[in-house]
């Protein structure tokens, strides 16, 4: 069969690629043809556009290129009508998803949908647009099956496809990682910025300002697939800073503490079991407007799964040098770092186990043969 996927940004790269092996596995004379970046490029198919082409963050972000997103959005359909795929397969990035879909759908074709659009965060009016639009959902997060049903939008809950993605990696060794990477023997403090160019400058900046603060410590910023040395090197202004690029994994895997912009990257953090602090500081325009829209008590993943404050989050005006260096020697400190671990250890628990990719495509490939 022929499949058209989807996917935006570095995770639904990650996440695409692992759910295209699956499907491989499953309909070894599959045809994939996708939207997607490096990761999935590299398990096979056609790329038809990476996601570095439309990586617009915030309400502001998106107006400033409208233009553009309307183009792809036109270019996308056209694709999709020539290719003429048994199914659509969306993932996450609502905001491009979501159009296509109800095009889609109008149009005849086979939808379905993993990694749920986060409409239980905000504008959940958009449930009666994703029953419409959408054969079927798969979804990531225990919470998210219950949220559905109260609309009477019944989901299959297929666990979280990063424990697959840490599980299946080839392991590092700490001492393996410091050699190939130049770094002494004092504990690593991870940075991770996030993926897009806005999101980087307004964090990077305020992580690396504490530096100087914890000369015990060497700090590494994961640099992310998407994004060239030369855009970090000018926020670099010590030689105890360290940058890797691609190796976030391997990174965590070894690192006593990290600082994270808020995103996938706070679970996966919490899957290595490091310690952390989330991050996150948007336009103050994207701002005031989430601010208006956003319904949850929490910004990060952690914190939404266990229902409570687990890591430290903060947001837009908290986001300060002063603040970031409070919450850090918080977690460095070993009673701290004993509650997070069981914290984390239950967090992994309410995931659901290993098998998201598969279970996915195995219910993706039986809808279709039924």
């Amino acid at each position: 069969m022929t499949y058209y996927i989807l996917a935006g940004e570095a995770s639904g790269d990650l996440h695409g690629s692992n759910l295209m092996k699956a499907l491989y596995e499953i309909d070894s004379q599959a045809t994939i043809r996708f939207w997607g970046g490096d990761l999935m490029q590299g398990v096979g198919g056609t790329l038809v556009k990476h996601y570095k082409e439309r990586a617009f963050m915030g309400f502001f972000e998106v107006l400033t290129n409208l233009s553009k997103i309307l183009k792809l959005i036109s270019f996308c359909k056209e694709d999709i009508k020539n290719t003429k795929p048994d199914v659509i397969i969306f993932i996450d990035n609502s905001g491009f998803n979501l159009r296509i879909a109800k095009w889609a759908k109008k149009e005849g074709f086979s939808t379905r949908y993993y990694i749920s659009p986060q409409v239980w965060a905000s504008r959940a009016k958009r449930v009666k647009a994703i029953k419409r639009d959408i054969d079927e959902m798969y979804v990531i997060l225990p919470f998210v099956k219950d949220f559905y049903k109260r609309y009477d939008y019944d989901v299959h809950f297929v666990g979280h496809p990063l424990i697959d993605a840490i599980a299946n990696r080839n392991p590092v060794s700490p001492e393996g990682f410091k050699k190939a990477h130049n770094l002494s023997n004092k504990p690593i403090i991870a940075l991770l910025p996030g993926s897009r160019k806005q999101e980087i400058k307004n964090m990077l900046s305020v992580m690396l300002s504490l530096v100087k603060d914890f000369e015990g410590y060497q700090f590494v910023i994961a640099g992310a697939p998407s994004q060239d040395y030369d855009f970090y090197k000018g926020f670099i202004k010590s030689n105890r800073v360290t940058f890797v690029t691609n190796k976030t994994y391997d990174l965590l895997s070894v690192s006593t503490a990290a600082l994270v912009t808020s995103g996938t990257a706070t679970l996966e953090t919490a899957l290595f079991k490091v310690p952390q602090v989330v991050c996150y500081k948007g336009s103050a325009i994207s701002y005031q407007i989430a601010k208006r829209i956003i319904t949850l008590k929490y910004i990060s993943l952690v914190n939404l799964i266990m229902d409570k404050e687990v890591v430290t989050e903060l947001i837009q005006g908290d986001f300060n040098k002063k603040r970031l260096k409070k919450e850090l020697e918080r977690i460095l400190k070993p009673d701290i770092r004993e509650a997070l671990f069981l914290d984390y250890y239950n967090l992994e628990k309410a995931l659901g186990g290993a098998g998201a990719s598969k279970k996915t495509a195995q219910l993706i490939f039986k809808s279709l043969k039924s």
